[in-house]
């Protein structure tokens, strides 16, 4: 006899258990979902580390460099 290894782990939002194949996974109903989509769209969520990914350092400087060739940089703006 074979067993078949169930996958699951815990609600994101309420630690409750779930399987792999329910219906809302990760999260065990649409309760937990909707909470866990209000917390990023609120801020809630943050990325802790700072980029150190050398290609994405480079595409933000290139599109700060734009934005202030353009005049487009509005923080300038607003101070004058």
């Amino acid at each position: 006899m074979v067993r078949k290894k169930v996958q699951s782990l815990r609600c994101p939002t309420c630690r409750n258990l779930v399987l792999a194949g329910s219906e809302n996974f990760p999260f065990c109903s649409e309760r937990c979902r909707l909470i866990d989509l209000g917390k990023w769209a609120s801020g809630g969520y943050v990325i802790s580390t700072p980029i150190t990914d050398p290609e994405m350092l480079e595409s933000i400087a290139d599109e700060h460099s734009r934005k202030k060739s353009d005049g487009g940089d509005e923080s300038s703006e607003h101070e004058r």
